[in-house]
């Protein structure tokens, strides 16, 4: 990728579309050409869907849902028609949760509900609560309470907050008990 910074010149992929080629911090802002930054996520991989979940969850989990939403964009651009509403919001719930992080709270409040408002009308639509195990129900109203926390100046900031404030998208197996001593 070229790394040109003019209006005219823009960063481009080695197909020639515009990518922006700046380092981006663990939230997804730009930084200067020449920053250390995060590992970007790659862009138009295909996964199967329990793929996507899973790094998605790591991705969530490690307080960068920024890049969680790229992984979702391409389910959502490369997965089934049918499935297209829940990608997109998934895609923003994590974008939502990544301008809460941030301290957009306008932003990242109006992108959860929106997000919630998707997956919930794809669930529905689809008659599916649980499409690759996300809890749909669970998922839209741990958006709705972060929403409601964004906009009252509760919720946590930054990558650990955002990390903090991550949702399960599928619920884990309980630990299991420990085994007494022989």
């Amino acid at each position: 990728m070229t790394s040109t910074q003019g209006a005219a010149d823009r960063d481009r992929d080695a197909e020639g579309r515009a990518r922006n080629a700046r380092p981006r911090d663990g939230l997804g802002r730009p930084l200067p050409y020449g920053a250390d930054g995060v590992e970007r996520q790659p862009e138009g991989v295909v996964r199967a869907p329990e793929e996507t979940v899973a790094e998605a969850q790591a991705l969530l989990d490690a307080g960068r849902p920024f890049h969680a939403h790229e992984v979702f964009e391409d389910a959502w651009k490369s997965g089934p028609d049918g499935e297209r509403e829940l990608w997109r919001g998934l895609a923003q719930l994590a974008v939502g949760l990544t301008h809460a992080a941030r301290g957009n709270a306008k932003g990242g409040a109006r992108l959860l509900l929106r997000g919630a408002g998707a997956v919930t009308a794809w669930a529905e639509g689809a008659g599916r609560e649980r499409p690759y195990g996300i809890d749909v129900p669970e998922l839209a109203g741990w958006a709705r309470a972060l929403a409601e926390r964004v906009e009252q100046g509760t919720a946590p900031l930054g990558v650990a907050g955002a990390a903090e404030a991550a949702p399960t998208l599928v619920p884990r197996p309980a630990a299991e008990a420990p085994r007494p001593a022989e």
